[in-house]
C-alpha cells in the first residue's frame, strides 16, 4: 500500500486547512471591539479604554485589562472607575472577568 501522506496534493490540503483556521480568527482590533461589547453586556457599564491588551501563548486567546465607569459623580474627577481584567478564547468569545482595582478618576497611582 503506498503511503499518501507526503504527496503534494496531501501537503496543500493540510496548508489550505491551517490558512482556514487562521482567517476564521479575529484579528486583535476585531478581538479588542468583541471584549468592550462583551462586557458592557454583562455588566451593564460602558468600558472607557482598554489599558491592556495582550495574547496569550498557551491557547491563543486573549488577555485585557478594560476600564469602566461604575459610577458618575460631579466634579467628574470623583467619579469611580474600576479596572476588569478580561479574558478571550482564540474565537474572541468571552471566557471571564474579574474586578481587579476600583478608583477614582482623578487620583494617580502611587509609585
Amino acid at each position: 500500500m503506498e503511503n499518501t501522506s507526503d504527496t503534494p496534493d496531501n501537503a496543500r490540503k493540510t496548508n489550505q486547512s491551517s490558512q482556514t483556521k487562521a482567517e476564521s480568527l479575529p484579528g486583535p482590533m476585531d478581538v479588542l471591539r468583541g471584549a468592550r461589547a462583551q462586557l458592557a453586556e454583562l455588566t451593564g457599564m460602558e468600558a472607557e479604554s482598554v489599558s491592556s491588551f495582550e495574547r496569550m501563548e498557551d491557547d491563543g486567546g486573549w488577555m485585557l485589562r478594560i476600564e469602566v465607569l461604575e459610577l458618575a459623580r460631579v466634579p467628574d474627577t470623583m467619579s469611580l472607575l474600576a479596572s476588569y481584567e478580561v479574558t478571550l478564547d482564540a474565537h474572541g468569545e468571552l471566557s471571564g472577568y474579574r474586578r481587579v482595582r476600583r478608583y477614582e478618576r482623578g487620583r494617580a497611582d502611587r509609585s
